[in-house]
């Protein structure tokens, strides 16, 4: 299943959880993460390497729980404008209705794509 989404708020955002669609309006299933894709689809600037950066904060949350330190496992990394970054080294295997959830420093900026299979 791939299932994408922009983030459109600069708040904690769901952008994937463990079930049958990829959202919460499937039926909790546990499933493997085979890849994540971070697009800034903000335009670069020539003169100033700063316009349009985004900085971002992925958490994997367990069903029930919030987003915290505990499960942060990318924090505050730098997404230059016009750049993709691939998290694809490491498989990770949801339990039913886990999440992924992502905090952007600016709106409407990135682009996710989570990739996965049912277990």
């Amino acid at each position: 299943m791939i299932k994408s989404t922009k983030l459109t708020t600069t708040g904690d955002t769901e952008v994937f959880r463990a079930t049958t669609t990829g959202d919460n309006t499937g039926t909790g299933q546990t499933t493997a993460l085979t890849n994540i894709i971070v697009c800034n689809t903000g335009s670069p600037s020539a003169t100033d390497e700063t316009v349009n950066n985004c900085t971002l904060t992925v958490n994997l949350v367990r069903f029930g729980q919030v987003s915290s330190d505990t499960n942060t496992i990318v924090k505050n990394l730098i997404v230059p404008a016009g750049e993709t970054v691939f998290f694809s080294d490491e498989k990770i295997i949801l339990d039913s209705s886990d999440q992924i959830r992502m905090t952007a420093s600016v709106s409407n900026l990135l682009s996710i794509t989570v990739s996965s299979l049912a277990v």
